[in-house]
């Protein structure tokens, strides 16, 4: 009788410890947020190649979406003019179709993480614009054609403007000018007629850069070129974005006529250092313990404005339900999410839905609430 009752409590626990959300509700965000919209998350290499299982199944348990965190960067793919290295980026791929999830392919022009050799010749010197060119279109041609009919989009361009809404003064811009944009889009719809083609950027509820979004979406679309939505990177923290501006930023984008799609999404809840701002990842800033202040867990009146902020996001989510097509976390649990080290390296963060022992944080539930009304 006792090995009987130690059977069943070991049984129990077993099923505790692969439920999607609490105990009371079995529903995952795939399971009730997927009716309205792609739900995802975006993986790293441990991750795809299943060196991390309970990561890995956090994702077949909860998402119907995936977007590759660095692999099919530039940097990674294509790290030689005349070399590719496809094994990350084709297991990402083989993961997703064998998993049933709609793959975003991420990114194909960025200023950061981009081919090392794209910019420069043999001696160094800064190359021409047609050279540039040639370059862009035989990186793009090669990473789109390659996974043609299995990746359901691609981000074309990502963070082309500042804040101000004035163009990045990349090496793409310096070099070709403005119209790298529209080349890029040109390239990709060559590559695959058929994938869904994006634009993505970060602090996208500030007016200016909401507008000159606007202005160049509508601009590509009117000269004939694919675009079909725009991402909003959605790196918040605990008082940013303006979320009345945020919710604006959604409508602005989605009276372009195109998808409007949250790509990249945390809660940063750690304080920032001095004159920190936006996702540009070159801000790099010296650790110091006033900035990690919760190597230990997140104190009860922190966790509360966490759970406040993460409900007004998805409340707003679920107003724009018609107009959003995914919602993507930018990362799987808290344990690998780039925010741990960005802007500070060696921090502890908390930004994601699933926390360091994998398990649904329990707004996961009070999320799939909102939009079971």
């Amino acid at each position: 009788m006792k090995r009987n009752v130690v059977f069943l409590l070991a049984c129990m626990f077993a099923m505790a410890s692969v439920l999607p959300v609490s105990a009371g509700n079995t529903k995952t965000l795939k399971d009730v947020l997927g009716r309205y919209f792609l739900v995802g998350a975006a993986m790293n290499v441990d991750q795809i190649w299943n060196r991390t299982p309970d990561e890995t199944n956090v994702v077949k348990n909860n998402f119907n979406s995936i977007v590759a965190e660095n692999c099919m960067k530039g940097e990674e793919i294509h790290p030689e003019e005349n070399r590719f290295f496809w094994d990350d980026a084709d297991r990402f791929v083989k993961f997703g179709q064998d998993n049933g999830l709609a793959i975003i392919g991420h990114c194909l022009v960025w200023h950061s993480q981009p081919p090392v050799w794209m910019f420069t010749d043999e001696r160094g010197d800064t190359v021409s614009r047609d050279v540039l060119i040639d370059r862009m279109h035989g990186h793009i041609s090669a990473v789109v054609g390659r996974y043609k009919g299995r990746i359901l989009g691609w981000d074309v361009v990502n963070e082309i403007f500042n804040d101000d809404g004035t163009f990045r003064n990349s090496p793409y811009y310096r070099i070709i000018g403005p119209e790298f944009v529209e080349l890029a889009f040109k390239f990709a719809h060559e590559a695959d007629p058929n994938a869904e083609l994006y634009i993505n950027d970060y602090s996208l509820a500030k007016p200016a850069k909401r507008d000159a979004v606007c202005r160049i979406v509508r601009e590509l679309k009117s000269k004939g070129y694919r675009v079909d939505g725009i991402g909003m990177q959605s790196h918040n923290g605990l008082e940013y974005p303006d979320l009345d501006e945020y919710e604006k930023s959604i409508d602005a984008f989605a009276a372009c006529g195109v998808k409007v799609m949250i790509t990249e999404l945390d809660v940063n809840v750690l304080p920032n250092p001095e004159k920190f701002g936006g996702a540009e990842i070159s801000q790099n800033f010296k650790y110091a313990d006033a900035l990690n202040p919760y190597k230990n867990g997140l104190p009860e009146a922190v966790e509360k404005e966490f759970e406040k902020r993460y409900l007004d996001i998805f409340n707003i989510y679920y107003r724009h339900r018609g107009q959003i097509s995914r919602v993507t976390l930018w990362g799987v649990t808290d344990t690998r999410s780039w925010l741990n080290d960005f802007p500070v390296p060696g921090r502890v963060n908390y930004p994601l839905l699933f926390d360091r022992s994998n398990k649904p944080k329990p707004v996961v539930d009070k999320i799939i609430k909102i939009f079971e009304k």
